[in-house]
């Protein structure tokens, strides 16, 4: 039988409710051959992935802890939690309380001092209040800029060369305060990159990355640097990364963008569904300058621990980064 057709028997039913690709998309594809190039400098990184990481693992004598805020409207701190656990390291969940402002007081003075006492933040999946005000990781963008906060964070980062990672949501959230891709709190800026909403309509499926560059701590397990298609749960609305031309060329260039959507040939593509939002240059992954700082879409934590996941999805699931994270401190 021809899955082609197959797929589209499959899919026609809802395709008016969940279309597969957005209305733009299906216009450009029936009125050429829908193929949008990307630039020279967004491919060719492709060729080869950067070498196995050559800094030194940090030398940290126990298991590193690390912080787990959980904001009004995340939803996927466990599925982190569990990512970590199994990869060796001790969690904390932090329930970030902001029904008062007595409340939100004491919030943001015990998560410095969680920040403080941990080797390194982590942000998670969802809706932070809802995606408002305007826009998606607002919320925990704004946290993060509260004076102390963005203190300790930069301790953790200067001082202490801890790590942070954002995926989705906590992605949004490192990307509209400026951890990626400048390694740096700083005032939000016009001219900056930032996730906005989806080409198509909210997109919760299975897409295909690889990594570009293994320069970041982040990096260090062979799940990540051996250069193969990785298959990742994506589940968000904003992930369509908007970023000038000249920028995105500099972070190309110095190994800042960690991973891309792919086709099925691994070729980085702004065709949907294979690049599921419409992100810029097929961007689905970032880093800070240094490396220590990573912001992804894709959900990692879901598809770690068990050989029963995604059993109808032939291909590599595991992009462990999290065992990465923690081996750096071992």
């Amino acid at each position: 039988l021809d899955l082609s057709l197959l797929e589209d028997v499959w899919e026609k039913p809802l395709k008016k409710v969940f279309p597969p690709i957005s209305e733009k998309a299906e216009k450009a594809k029936s009125e050429s051959s829908g193929e949008e190039t990307l630039p020279e400098f967004a491919v060719a990184a492709h060729s080869s992935i950067s070498e196995k990481p050559a800094q030194k693992n940090i030398g940290f004598s126990a298991r590193p802890k690390v912080i787990l805020p959980v904001f009004p409207g995340t939803n996927c701190e466990y599925d982190m939690e569990r990512a970590f656990r199994l990869a060796g390291a001790d969690t904390e969940l932090f329930v970030f309380r902001n029904n008062t402002k007595e409340q939100l007081a004491e919030s943001l003075t015990a998560f410095r001092k969680k920040i403080a006492e941990s080797q390194i933040l982590a942000l998670s999946g969802g809706f932070s209040v809802g995606d408002e005000p305007d826009g998606s990781g607002k919320f925990i963008a704004n946290v993060l800029r509260e004076h102390e906060i963005a203190d300790e964070v930069m301790t953790l980062l200067e001082k202490r060369k801890g790590l942070v990672l954002g995926i989705c949501n906590g992605f949004q959230a490192l990307i509209k305060v400026g951890l990626v891709p400048f390694g740096r709190i700083c005032e939000p800026d016009e001219k900056a990159p930032t996730l906005t909403y989806n080409t198509n309509r909210y997109t919760s499926r299975i897409v295909r990355t690889r990594v570009l560059s293994a320069i970041s701590p982040w990096a260090r397990d062979s799940s990540i640097y051996d250069n193969k298609i990785h298959y990742v749960p994506i589940a968000h609305g904003e992930g369509r990364i908007v970023i000038e031309e000249e920028l995105a060329k500099k972070l190309f260039a110095n190994g800042q963008v960690f991973s891309q959507y792919v086709d099925e040939n691994g070729c980085p593509t702004m065709n949907e569904p294979d690049n599921p939002n419409g992100s810029a240059y097929a961007i689905e992954g970032l880093t800070s300058p240094d490396g220590h700082v990573l912001g992804k879409m894709g959900h990692n934590e879901r598809t770690l621990g068990s050989d029963d996941l995604l059993k109808n999805i032939d291909g590599c699931k595991s992009q462990n980064i999290f065992a990465a994270g923690v081996a750096y401190f071992k």
